[in-house]
């Protein structure tokens, strides 16, 4: 009983407070019975293996002790008593935490008496209420291949597989490639950074290096080699990029080429390229291609929809330096999910570029959605296997050519393989909700160049009408004169 009394005695004293969205402050003061307590059981120890001149091993006094290893003893007992304490705190206050404490053990001294007290700062787990997951309403669109969408598929197969070619005394136009110099000059950063010889593709939001830029396109058309172009940019606070996060970068791009893409002809090399025999035999694969790529989108967009639900129906803050910290890591995920649906290596730097900019509001997107499927998966109790996780890195081994064993090495090596483990659960938790969902099948929506397209040929139209009819009646008040 006097020992259990005792114990009671040299419990911490842990206090928790509410600092902000997902932060607590942690406050933990360890008794001083404790701190003696360490303090003599790390002497002891010392005692056992130290070697001190005119005694025998295990014989030197405590003062000596103290005054031949004082500090480096001192340190070693407030390490451990720091590391243990807030461990403990987490621990036995169940403190769903998103990363260890930082706990700064330089600023806090051993005392010589009384308690030692300390605190830190620690970001949780978000806490929030999931909405109902039963008859989520989701849209399906129709799969619908047309010849127009067909046509198109093999004028970008012709891009895809044409070579740059030089834009001989011309202008820069949009999607045109740029080789140039260029300077950029960080914010608080006394040295500029010098790249020469760089490729910038001409886009509305591009990247030069690996700074992005928005409207690009509008700084580089009409340019000529020999030109320079200047602008600065405001990089989002959660840019991946730490170097340039949260800052103003002035931006130089001296010109000294400007190629462009030059498609492929569908001739005999084109059509074995792709495995047919001719143009005919060409455009039925491209179809099957676009089926299961539309089946893919629908899929796609249904997730985005249930995505959407979760959002809309959920609220919960995150501080900015969470989103910042958890960005590559989106990243990461992102990466793994372009990578499931089969998208080439081009593809997925390209939309990995374009998430790379995003807005602090899509980051934040990102995270929250992270943090709900979690909850998702955990409601359902759905978890994947090691057996799960060699099946879907065996079939994109078989798509790219590569050994699966050889696959896994490299995912684990480069830190992805974690992520492809919460994205192949994630896609177990939308095929749940999909099982349960209140589905509306639609008709595919025409893309953006199609409306203005048709919109132009019927007001071309209308236009033509109005002047036939005008026409008409100038015809017969004509004739009503001569009369």
């Amino acid at each position: 009983m006097a020992k259990e009394e005792q114990t009671a005695e040299l419990k911490n004293t842990v206090t928790i407070e509410d600092v902000g969205p997902c932060k607590k402050k942690v406050c933990v003061e360890i008794p001083e019975e404790a701190v003696k307590s360490a303090t003599d059981e790390q002497y002891e120890n010392l005692r056992k293996e130290a070697i001190v001149p005119g005694f025998r091993k295990g014989r030197a006094p405590r003062r000596l002790l103290e005054k031949r290893f004082g500090k480096e003893t001192n340190e070693q007992i407030k390490l451990k008593l720091l590391a243990d304490a807030s461990d403990s705190a987490i621990k036995d206050n169940e403190l769903d935490v998103l990363r260890d404490p930082d706990v700064d053990f330089e600023k806090i001294e051993l005392p010589e008496e009384g308690p030692l007290k300390f605190d830190f700062e620690i970001e949780v787990r978000p806490e929030f209420d999931l909405p109902k997951l039963e008859g989520i309403p989701v849209e399906k669109t129709k799969l619908e291949v047309t010849d127009e969408q067909v046509k198109r598929e093999i004028e970008h197969l012709q891009r895809w597989s044409g070579i740059w070619a030089p834009r001989d005394g011309g202008a820069v136009e949009i999607d045109d490639q740029v080789i140039a110099d260029v300077v950029l000059k960080v914010e608080d950063v006394e040295e500029e950074q010098k790249l020469n010889n760089i490729e910038i593709y001409v886009r509305e939001n591009g990247f030069v290096g690996s700074v992005p830029v928005e409207k690009l396109d509008k700084l580089l058309k009409g340019a000529k080699v020999g030109d320079t172009k200047e602008t600065t940019v405001d990089i989002p606070k959660t840019y991946f990029r730490e170097e340039y996060r949260g800052k103003k970068v002035d931006i130089k791009v001296a010109v000294k080429d400007i190629k462009w893409l030059k498609p492929a002809a569908v001739d005999e090399a084109f059509l074995k390229r792709f495995g047919a025999e001719d143009e005919d035999e060409l455009r039925e694969k491209v179809r099957d291609t676009l089926h299961g790529r539309l089946e893919t989108q629908a899929r796609t967009e249904m997730t985005e929809q249930i995505h959407k639900y979760l959002l809309d129906k959920t609220e919960f803050d995150l501080p900015l330096d969470v989103v910042a910290d958890y960005s590559t890591n989106l990243l990461q995920r992102q990466y793994s999910n372009l990578l499931m649906r089969g998208l080439s290596r081009e593809q997925i730097e390209e939309q990995i570029k374009q998430l790379q900019a995003s807005s602090d509001q899509r980051a934040k997107e990102q995270l929250k959605t992270f943090f709900i499927m979690d909850k998702v998966a955990e409601k359902l109790e759905i978890d994947v296997t090691d057996e799960e996780i060699n099946g879907h890195i065996a079939q994109l081994a078989v798509q790219r050519g590569q050994r699966p064993e050889r696959m896994r090495e490299d995912m684990v090596r480069d830190g992805s393989l974690a992520q492809f483990r919460l994205q192949v659960r994630e896609n177990k938790c939308i095929a749940k909700l999909l099982e349960s969902a209140k589905i509306t099948e639609v008709k595919p929506k025409k893309p953006a160049k199609e409306v203005k397209e048709a919109t132009k040929k019927k007001a071309k139209k209308a236009a033509g009408g109005k002047k036939k009819e005008a026409k008409k009646r100038k015809t017969t008040t004509k004739k009503k004169t001569s009369k």
